[in-house]
């Protein structure tokens, strides 16, 4: 596995440099997180634990896996998820899912997280109370929440932290990421030359510093749902590459959810209840931790499954019982 870091030259501006150095270079301060030219073992250390949950420690023969119930990327992609940096669109999301055949997931991805400014933003607070405080301003405490909380495990060591970090530098955005024309870049270069603030703004307005998250609102009616017609097409993919990624056979959960049609009547038999067999309420509210069972489902968040799209799993769901 080999990771490439491109070092940041005090020449003009260039697609093939990283986002961070060129921030840097502009009069804004590396974040706590930063880790210059990191080694490579700690990189294949930190991808082993967040696609596998344990690796081989600096000393020793095996880590002990970090949950029981969880991998990181049971809830994260690792690559971009989106084909238009500066907005949130759902469909515009799912539509680049479908193309590239990625998991359409609750969390936001891990690329181009160290480049963010802050995490578990907005109505998170609603779900993990007091524990967002630290964690919203420091991806250090972002990841140890993520670990503790969310994935019922356990906090990390210094050198698993390291290592995470230092994976999560090689998905870092560069310049090139940001989609800007040569034109762009002029216009950048010029303005670094005399208003460096303006040149950072600039930049940062063609990417979003953080994933914003709001939790949604039940329909007034499960029975009538969101008043909006569902797209069965869209809602495949939903099943296919969200409901199961986690929903498979020796997956994350208990409950499967194949292709039968007893599961599809199953589904639409729960819909309109007040239970978290609906769709309605397992999407919008998630479920927590209890006693004897400990594994959760996390919230889709508006901004990672809109109502259209909980119509589109609806009629996708009642279209395999025609």
């Amino acid at each position: 596995m080999m990771f490439s870091f491109t070092p940041f030259s005090d020449k003009e501006i260039t697609h093939q440099q990283n986002l961070v150095d060129v921030l840097k270079s502009l009069g804004q301060d590396y974040p706590e997180h930063y880790i210059e030219n990191p080694d490579s073992l700690d990189v294949k250390r930190g991808y082993d634990l967040i696609h596998k949950g344990k690796t081989k420690p600096p000393d020793g023969f095996a880590s002990n896996a970090i949950s029981k119930f969880y991998t990181c990327t049971s809830c994260h992609n690792v690559v971009r998820e989106d084909p238009d940096l500066t907005v949130v669109d759902q469909d515009a999301r799912l539509k680049y899912a479908m193309q590239n055949e990625l998991p359409y997931l609750q969390g936001t991805t891990f690329w181009g997280a160290v480049n963010k400014e802050s995490w578990y933003n907005d109505d998170y607070v609603l779900k993990y109370g007091s524990l967002v405080e630290k964690a919203k301003g420091s991806l250090k405490e972002s990841i140890n929440l993520c670990a503790t909380v969310c994935s019922q495990g356990r906090e990390l060591e210094d050198w698993e932290m390291k290592s995470i970090l230092s994976y999560l530098w090689s998905l870092q955005m560069k310049i090139g990421d940001l989609d800007l024309t040569d034109k762009e870049i002029d216009h950048i270069n010029k303005l670094a030359e005399s208003d460096s603030d303006s040149a950072k703004a600039y930049l940062k307005s063609h990417y979003l510093t953080k994933s914003p998250a709001t939790f949604a609102d039940l329909p007034d009616s499960k029975e009538k749902g969101y008043p909006m017609e569902g797209r069965p097409q869209f809602g495949k993919a939903i099943y296919e590459l969200g409901c199961q990624h986690c929903h498979h056979a020796y997956g994350e959960s208990d409950l499967v959810l194949d292709n039968s049609i007893l599961t599809f009547k199953w589904l639409k038999k729960h819909i309109p209840e007040n239970s978290k067999k609906s769709i309605y309420e397992i999407i919008r509210n998630g479920s927590y931790s209890e006693l004897g069972h400990k594994e959760y489902m996390p919230n889709y968040t508006l901004e990672k499954m809109s109502h259209q799209q909980v119509e589109d799993l609806r009629a996708y769901i009642e279209l395999n019982l025609k």
